[in-house]
């Protein structure tokens, strides 16, 4: 998978992946034109449409209504370090009216890829590559 960024301006960027395309911004009270999501927004919307994802795979296995179907995520900003924390991810499924698929909708989504992958941390690295760093450094 991969997901190009590009910087457009401000604290406007715009994220690109398979042709599909999305603005993230700030709001206007943090220096933005408020005209996207911000990074945490964009996380909580990737959580919430995986696990959705995995709620309507349940149903649709059963012949089960979706349509209504809503999920929602909420989180707090915690610091040292900064980062959201306590997570909760609230699915509201209409159509559905037994104990069993209810408890069946809560364990699909529980397979998320998102989830999963904050649940157990991925390792991450950072590489900087600025060319004209690089021959900055020769010329001195």
């Amino acid at each position: 998978m991969e997901v190009k960024v590009s910087y457009l301006g401000d604290v406007q960027f715009e994220a690109e992946a398979r042709g599909h395309k999305i603005i993230c911004d700030q709001p206007l009270d943090g220096g933005g034109a408020d005209e996207g999501m911000t990074p945490p927004e964009l996380l909580l919307a990737s959580l919430a449409t995986c696990a959705g994802f995995y709620a309507v795979q349940y149903l649709r296995a059963r012949t089960l209504p979706s349509a209504g179907l809503q999920v929602k995520v909420v989180s707090e900003k915690v610091l040292h370090p900064a980062r959201l924390d306590n997570f909760v991810i609230t699915i509201e499924a209409p159509g559905v009216t037994s104990e069993k698929d209810v408890e069946g909708i809560r364990r699909s989504a529980e397979r998320c890829l998102v989830k999963n992958t904050m649940l157990i941390p991925p390792s991450i690295s950072i590489t900087v590559e600025a060319p004209a760093a690089a021959v900055l450094e020769q010329v001195t």
